[in-house]
């Protein structure tokens, strides 16, 4: 499965910019009015960010090699 440009900045935003946030986020709010649950919160929010993070990076790999040799 290729992604277009578009999704794929869309994606690679989320995980580098607005899932980090989310967690952090989550983190303070959550220990300021005691909420429970906060560290498994923030574990799951670092673990989906962690798995797409890979998972893009891995697709990002495959497509520059498959135009890298597209190309020579």
């Amino acid at each position: 499965m290729t992604l277009n440009d578009k999704t794929y900045k869309i994606v690679k935003w989320a995980v580098l910019t607005v899932l980090p946030a989310l967690s952090v986020l989550v983190g303070i709010l959550g220990k300021a009015y005691g909420w429970n649950g906060t560290d498994l919160a923030v574990l799951t929010l670092n673990a989906v960010a962690v798995f797409l993070g890979a998972v893009t990076g891995v697709s990002a790999l495959t497509y520059n090699k498959e135009n890298s040799n597209d190309s020579k």
